[in-house]
């Protein structure tokens, strides 16, 4: 009888750790569907109603690719339109079998400003709020469970969803005017991208309190103070500025793709799941790369120098 009690607990064991794992590594997962009550292709519908500006990418030789929030005339505000091509880009980052990092950045200068004040007016109804808020939940979760090393670059504001989107980012880097502020408590409402969570996660909950109930601007020396970005740069130039991006991101990207990607997907696993279960992806991981073209290089190249 106690081994098949145990049998049982080991299956569901394995049963809900492929439930877990699915959730987190599966391409094309979302956290809500029509079990939430949200139906994905009417709040598209509802969406492309709102044009206005663009969400552009551009993927490098080196394995960086380039997310520019474009929609300078309203501060890169995110339009109906932009909310759908942004998960149209983590949709086509998530195939991308050569990337290995991530910049996120504003047009001309300056993040974003977060949604586009037009929408929101048109989108009044709580229901309404609270299917965006699912529908951008899902955007960013899967942005942040890429296996790319991601960057926001934040360079003028980061605004409420801007500030959001920031949070989605594996590291962020500021120029020094820049600033960062949560601003949703004086449009009288909180954050709904994911962006309060994560913020706990980044600079502990006491801060994020502070940060939001207070909608503090953070310039870049606070900003580091508190552990919310990992490095201000030197120039505030658009052009000069994503250089140094991408030579600080490049420090984190060396090696072959494929080990750059599973080292990001176990740190993912850490963060998301349980212990035990982390480990046992951990493990799955290692069975992608053991063994593999760069591991027997490297087993090659140090016993070249052994000798």
């Amino acid at each position: 009888m106690e081994l098949k009690q145990e049998m049982a607990r080991s299956l569901l064991k394995t049963s809900s750790l492929s439930v877990r794992t699915k959730l987190l590594h599966q391409t094309g997962l979302s956290l809500y569907n029509t079990s939430h009550g949200f139906h994905e292709e009417e709040v598209k519908k509802k969406l492309e109603q709102f044009p206005g500006g663009s969400i552009d990418l551009q993927k490098e030789d080196s394995g960086i690719g380039i997310l520019t929030l474009n929609n300078p005339s309203k501060m890169n505000a995110f339009s109906g339109v932009m909310i759908l091509q942004l998960l149209e880009k983590v949709i086509e980052l998530e195939s991308w079998t050569e990337g290995k990092g991530l910049i996120v950045r504003g047009a001309k200068n300056t993040f974003s400003s977060g949604s586009d004040l037009n929408a929101v007016k048109a989108l009044g109804t709580p229901e309404d709020g609270m299917t965006l808020c699912m529908f951008m939940q899902n955007t960013l979760t899967r942005f942040m469970r890429l296996p790319l090393i991601t960057v926001a670059l934040v360079q003028g504001r980061a605004l409420g969803g801007g500030a959001e989107f920031t949070t989605a980012c594996d590291f962020r880097l500021m120029t020094p005017e820049s600033e960062i502020r949560f601003v949703h408590k004086e449009m009288g409402i909180i954050p709904s991208w994911g962006g309060a969570t994560r913020l706990v996660e980044i600079i502990g909950s006491r801060q994020a309190l502070k940060v939001l109930s207070g909608a503090l601007k953070l310039d870049s020396k606070k900003a580091l103070n508190i552990g919310m970005v990992d490095e201000v740069l030197q120039s505030s130039d658009e052009t000069e500025c994503l250089e140094e991006a991408q030579e600080w991101l490049k420090q984190f990207i060396k090696g072959p793709p494929e080990v750059i990607r599973a080292l990001k997907k176990s740190v993912s696993s850490g963060k998301e799941l349980c212990f035990e279960d982390a480990l046992q992806n951990e493990r799955d991981l290692l069975g992608t790369v053991w063994g593999g073209p760069a591991n027997k290089e490297a087993i090659a190249r140090r016993q070249k120098f052994d000798k």
